[in-house]
């Protein structure tokens, strides 16, 4: 097992991508804090599965944009299951709004979320991994850290301070052995449950052939090529990758236009 012996903490770990990465690594070995702030009963029942594949797993509801919360689901999780290897920093929101269109408390609570909260996050969990001189710390990013697109200006904006956050923690803690990387989805088969984020993507519904041809693989993304790169940057397998991203986009990033 490749996480065996170790644990890990996963922020949005009730559906999609942070309920396939839980189950991902309780396949692998590892004990699981898992967090949700909207969906307890769905976060419950991603426990119970991790529980019947053998890991012990502390589940906790959090609101991750408060600091505060953050310190608290830490150290709980520290007191549930003893020591904290590896980071996952998945929950995020993505709403699509033309600039023109976006309030103040619009800014404010995407950069909470989708920034902030890794800062909170990491800064509570790197005490402990500096004094075993081990850890993994993981952000998703995604395509808006990669490219600038239309009416994705508090994604866009939060996701790419994200990377600079990632490559300053991978600077600053190598001397300790702790890694710092972030894994970049494309366009991911994830159930959408905020239609009103996406209203100008309406037109062009996931996975069509239109979005498709942006795709030099030709293909969707799915929640499990997510949750694997994941698990290689949880494993020793990439012990000497830091700093660095995992762009799990299908080589979208290559490709300006869509091609004929």
């Amino acid at each position: 097992m490749r996480l065996k012996g170790k644990t890990a903490l996963i922020t949005g770990a009730s559906r999609n991508i942070g309920r396939e990465t839980a189950l991902t690594f309780a396949r692998e070995g590892a004990d699981l804090a898992l967090s949700s702030l909207q969906s307890p009963q769905e976060l419950e029942e991603v426990a119970a599965e991790c529980r019947e594949l053998g890991v012990k797993t502390f589940t906790a509801t959090a609101d991750i944009a408060d600091g505060d919360q953050c310190r608290r689901l830490v150290s709980d999780s520290l007191e549930a299951l003893g020591k904290l290897d590896v980071l996952v920093s998945n929950a995020a929101i993505r709403p699509h709004h033309p600039l023109l269109t976006v309030s103040d408390e619009d800014w404010h609570r995407v950069f909470a979320i989708n920034l902030h909260s890794t800062f909170y996050l990491a800064k509570a969990v790197l005490p402990g991994m500096m004094e075993r001189e081990t850890g993994s710390i993981i952000g998703i990013g995604g395509m808006a850290a990669i490219t600038g697109r239309p009416d994705t200006s508090t994604v866009t904006a939060a996701k790419t301070g994200l990377w600079g956050f990632i490559r300053a923690v991978a600077a600053e803690f190598a001397q300790y052995n702790i890694r710092a990387n972030m894994v970049n989805p494309g366009t991911i088969d994830t159930s959408r449950r905020n239609p009103e984020w996406f209203a100008t993507e309406a037109r062009r519904p996931t996975g069509g052939d239109e979005q498709l041809r942006r795709i030099p693989l030709g293909r969707q993304g799915t929640i499990f090529d997510i949750a694997n790169a994941c698990l290689f940057l949880a494993s020793d397998e990439s012990s000497y990758i830091t700093g660095d991203q995992l762009n799990v986009v299908g080589g979208r990033y290559m490709v300006a236009a869509p091609t004929d």
